[in-house]
């Protein structure tokens, strides 16, 4: 009995579900088709399930829901009210309309959205951290000043607070790139960057016109990028080999004697007593010519001239009989000055910098200064206890109290005007002094050993401190003597000086380690100059090199017949004297036995220039027009034509 009762169950379901098909194609389906044929059995089928459904009145599901389409649109609201609970189930799940699983997918897709945004908020968040990070460490010490400020006052900086001098005041502690970043800022501090007293400064600073004032010029901005444009022509002539080089002969047929160099004055003296200036910047100076005092001058022979000295405003001349003459670099002429030792004139040292002579006749010194008025008069004399080898007066000591150093044998002293005797600031016996050599704040010396004392770290350069008169550093250890030092035009804290052993050393001051020694001239180094790139030396087989301080290598190098006894350079010019150790040659003949000299005894003044006014042809040696580009720029091109040559195409030897 159960099992029909199911049986009958599932029909009655069935029918059911049948019958509410029918009635929504009939509800869905115009009112034109109830005359369509074939639709009356179908009116019958729903007459028969009356019995199956609960008796309500029906209504037009397609007027209540217009997503009927095809015969099965939505039921009415009514209608699914009144379905059971598991027809709207088993409806849902036949349409497809609804599932269980469709919320927690949606659910599941919002949850993995919001994820990923989080994620991508916080990497943009990251990556923006890091790049503020990275901005901020790459800021300047000006921007964050500035930046702290603007944000304490909320006011343009510069604009409002800070008065113009001082805002000035600032902006003079920076460089040429920064001024050029801060004029780039507003129009307020373009003003400010380029201010003339800012780049006046920074054109003194460099070394630029020392001695200018700020009017001298409109825009210093354009005087000093002009400035930094030559220097940089000025060193690549250096290097090159590139400019003119005049030789100033005096042609009395004597021989040269001594030559001294300063600035652009050239001064030299001869055999024939002659004494002659040049004024390399104005070739036709009527101080050409110095005239000798009247004692010497009518002397028959005439004695030969033994030390000359110049600075940029006194030329000084000693000679064979203890006479010391005296001139003007501007009126020459006559000298201004002139004083007789009993002897004759051991050394002769002028200042650079002050109108103040040194002159040492045997343990004799003399120091003669001229006052404000230009006359000239001795205000110290001292007797040493050995005859003086060599004397150099300390730069920047002043008119006033003029200080010099004085080698005698194996002591060191220092001459003080306002004190009674030399001070000796060093003595060694058996060690006697080679070289000497003084700048503003120092005193270096070399020193021979002699005896066992040379197996013990061999020859020193000992340097004194000349405030303190205590040394301050030892430098050196070579078999050699040293014959020259370069103290006082050497760059800070360095020292250059020239050995018999062939080498010229650069030595540390601060450290009292060697530098650089470089394999120079192979009859020894007799005279030195450096500065902060190059150095300069002579040779006694009468070669000047030029070398480059940081690589150790050599430029180039010019030959002359005598030993080098000068070498001289400021920053575009260079004066080199080859000066022969032979006062007194024969003749051109052999059986010629009369004072002329010929050329090649007689010695030789070379003047170069490097400055960018000397870069035209006529001015260039043929022989230094070799387009080499090896390291060694110091080797000849033979094979170069002479410039007549090229212009007609032709070889010298047709």
């Amino acid at each position: 009995m159960a099992e029909n009762e199911l049986v009958t169950f599932r029909q009655r379901w069935k029918k059911e579900l049948t019958g509410q098909k029918e009635e929504q194609r009939r509800g869905c389906a115009p009112s034109s088709s109830r005359d369509v044929p074939g639709q009356s059995g179908q009116r019958d089928r729903d007459d028969l399930n009356k019995d199956f459904k609960p008796s309500k009145p029906k209504e037009d599901a397609c007027a209540k829901d217009e997503g009927c389409v095809g015969g099965r649109g939505g039921k009415s609201a009514a209608e699914t009210e009144d379905q059971p609970e598991y027809v709207s189930l088993a409806r849902s799940l036949l349409d497809g309309r609804t599932s269980p699983l469709l919320n927690r997918i949606q659910e599941e897709r919002t949850r993995r959205k919001r994820q990923y945004q989080d994620i991508t908020d916080v990497c943009r968040a990251s990556l923006q951290q890091q790049r503020e990070r990275k901005v901020k460490r790459e800021e300047e010490l000006v921007d964050r000043l500035i930046q702290d400020l603007n944000e304490v006052e909320d006011i343009p900086f510069f604009d409002i607070d800070l008065p113009y001098e001082l805002a000035l005041k600032i902006f003079q502690y920076l460089g040429c790139t920064e001024l050029g970043r801060c004029a780039q800022v507003s129009r307020a501090w373009r003003v400010l960057a380029e201010d003339g007293v800012l780049w006046f400064k920074m054109c003194t600073k460099e070394g630029y016109h020392p001695s200018a004032s700020v009017s001298d010029s409109p825009c210093w901005k354009s005087t000093l990028r002009d400035c930094r444009n030559a220097a940089k022509t000025v060193r690549a002539n250096w290097k090159n080999r590139v400019g003119s080089i005049s030789q100033l002969q005096f042609e009395l047929g004597k021989v040269l004697c001594d030559v001294s160099s300063c600035d652009n004055f050239v001064l030299a003296g001869y055999t024939s007593g002659d004494v002659r200036l040049w004024d390399t910047l104005h070739w036709d100076s009527t101080a050409s010519y110095l005239k000798a005092n009247g004692l010497s001058a009518n002397t028959d022979p005439r004695p030969h001239v033994t030390h000359v000295q110049v600075n940029s405003t006194v030329a000084a001349a000693a000679y064979e009989d203890g006479c010391v003459d005296l001139w003007s670099t501007e009126t020459g002429g006559e000298p201004i000055h002139h004083y007789q030792n009993p002897g004759k004139i051991q050394a002769l040292s002028l200042s650079p910098d002050s109108p103040v002579l040194v002159s040492a006749s045997g343990s004799d010194v003399r120091v003669d200064c001229a006052n404000d008025c230009g006359y000239w008069r001795t205000i110290c004399r001292a007797q040493l206890p050995t005859t003086v080898e060599s004397v150099v007066l300390v730069p920047g000591s002043g008119q006033q109290s003029p200080l010099a150093a004085l080698a005698a044998g194996e002591a060191v002293y220092l001459l003080d005007p306002r004190e009674e005797e030399p001070r000796t600031l060093h003595s060694v016996y058996g060690h006697p002094v080679t070289c000497l050599d003084a700048s503003d704040s120092h005193v270096a010396f070399g020193v021979k050993r002699t005896g066992w004392a040379m197996h013990d770290g061999g020859n020193k350069i000992h340097v004194y401190n000349l405030e303190t008169g205590k040394p301050t550093v030892s430098v050196g250890n070579s078999p050699g003597d040293f014959t020259c030092i370069n103290l006082r035009d050497a760059p800070p804290h360095l020292l250059v000086c020239g050995n018999k052993d062939r080498r010229v050393r650069v030595f540390d001051l601060r450290a009292g380690s060697s530098v650089a020694s470089l394999y120079a001239h192979h009859l020894g180094v007799t005279s030195v100059q450096a500065d902060d790139w190059k150095i300069v030396s002579g040779g006694d087989e009468g070669l000047v090199c030029v070398w480059e301080v940081r690589m150790g290598a050599k430029l180039w190098e010019m030959h002359n017949r005598h030993p080098v006894r000068l070498v001289r350079f400021n920053t575009s010019t260079l004066v080199t004297a080859n000066i022969p150790d032979d006062k007194s040659p024969r003749g051109a003949c052999i059986t010629d036995d009369d004072l002329t000299a010929h050329r090649r005894h007689r010695g030789v003044i070379c003047h170069y220039d490097f400055s960018e006014d000397a870069l035209s042809q006529d001015h260039i040696l043929p022989i230094c027009r070799s387009n080499y580009t090896e390291s060694h720029g110091y080797n000849y091109n033979i094979g170069l034509a002479v410039p007549y040559d090229r212009l007609s195409g032709s070889h010298p030897s047709h």
